[in-house]
């Protein structure tokens, strides 16, 4: 039916040039060349330029060939840029003291430093009057280094009032916990209950809770402290 369409529309269009001709002489119509639109087949002229807006047009590549040099470019950049922070990183770690801390990776240890540090503490920041000679030997047991004279000054007014008002100073640490441990060397912080009682005629009771850090070092097995910070200038 396409071919008989064809041959009726050809034919008009025929029909219609050799009236125009009549009509004006002086007017000279070029022919039409066969593979022309004329002769194309009814809808074929759509198709073609359907078909040319579809393919890409010399010179004029599609747009992922033009956008990918561009995200590749970017990608090697932020590659780039990743493994200097890496490579960076990974040195200043490796320059970090505190990359031997293994209070995490350590339990047995931090388990061994944190029960003894728990025990010295208690001993030696508690005091009786009737008893002084008790904490002089849990001074000698449980400190060394500089946390001797500090427990002396921490500890001075206490030994001094302790026989007239028959002071009972008790520290009970209710937790601690292993901030640093490298080897022998570990550093703690202790929270702890103290109550001060007087046993005279006018019996009393303060209470104060207490928190501090302690230095241990392990030396033979044991471990003991040796500076203790109270936050305190």
């Amino acid at each position: 039916m396409s071919t008989t369409r064809h041959l009726v529309n050809r034919q008009r269009r025929l029909a219609t040039v050799a009236a125009e001709r009549t009509a004006a002489p002086a007017t000279v119509d070029k022919p039409v060349e066969p593979g022309t639109v004329a002769d194309e087949p009814e809808g074929a002229v759509e198709q073609k330029e359907q078909k040319e807006e579809a393919e890409p047009r010399p010179g004029r590549p599609p747009r992922l060939r033009v956008r990918l040099p561009a995200v590749l470019c970017a990608a090697t950049v932020l590659l780039g840029a990743f493994a200097a922070w890496a490579f960076t990183s990974a040195a200043t770690l490796k320059d970090d003291p505190s990359r031997q801390n293994t209070a995490l990776t350590d339990i047995a240890r931090t388990s061994e430093v944190k029960g003894q540090i728990t025990e010295a503490a208690g001993a030696v920041f508690s005091y009786n009057y009737a008893s002084p000679a008790k904490a002089d030997a849990a001074v000698k047991k449980y400190l060394t280094g500089k946390a001797i004279q500090q427990h002396q000054d921490m500890l001075a007014e206490v030994r001094a009032q302790a026989p007239k008002q028959k002071l009972v100073l008790t520290t009970t640490v209710t937790e601690s916990g292993v901030e640093m441990l490298d080897g022998d060397r570990a550093r703690l912080i202790i929270f702890a209950d103290q109550s001060n009682t007087r046993t005279g005629k006018a019996e009393q009771t303060t209470y104060a809770a207490a928190m501090f850090a302690v230095d241990a070092v392990r030396r033979g097995g044991t471990w003991r402290i040796s500076a203790i910070d109270t936050f305190t200038r």
